[in-house]
């Protein structure tokens, strides 16, 4: 490389290199996140789905423990730093285009996860075979840890 050259950017990774590599090369979208599925580490129980930046990725592989990107706040969100349900990181996977992180993890505190206070964000279902405007959903998790939210 000349003195006088422009810097380049570094060559984008392959699909092999993303595929069947072994970096960490994670691909954000567009708005600078990536999916994060949330489950519980002893039953496979789906908690939430949320959001990552670059640096709230940084900090959950770092500390062990939840960091997620709030879109409606616009900051970085510790889970369970007001709460109490420190999401505790048992083993985390990364899926084959590096689009989105599966998080495993132990809950803390009275094992909740959703703001409503239940332990899951998928507490209705969604019937199928009907029409799109006639669907009412069900409740499959009543029960609240806690009171919501306010």
């Amino acid at each position: 490389m000349c003195a006088e050259c422009p810097p380049q950017a570094p060559a984008s990774p392959s699909k092999i290199e993303i595929e069947e590599g072994d970096r960490l090369l994670p691909r954000f979208g567009a708005d600078g996140l990536i999916t994060a599925v949330t489950s519980d580490a002893q039953t496979g129980e789906l908690l939430m789905v949320a959001h990552m930046n670059a640096d709230a990725l940084r900090l959950t592989i770092e500390t062990g423990e939840a960091h997620y990107w709030s879109r409606s706040r616009g900051v970085i969100w510790h889970k369970g730093d007001t709460s109490g349900q420190i999401q505790t990181v048992v083993e985390m996977r990364v899926d084959c285009d590096q689009d989105a992180v599966w998080l495993k993890v132990r809950v803390g505190g009275d094992g909740g996860s959703c703001h409503t206070g239940r332990k899951t964000c998928f507490y209705r279902a969604i019937p199928t075979g009907g029409a799109l405007e006639d669907v009412r959903l069900v409740p499959r998790d009543a029960e609240r840890l806690r009171p919501a939210f306010g």
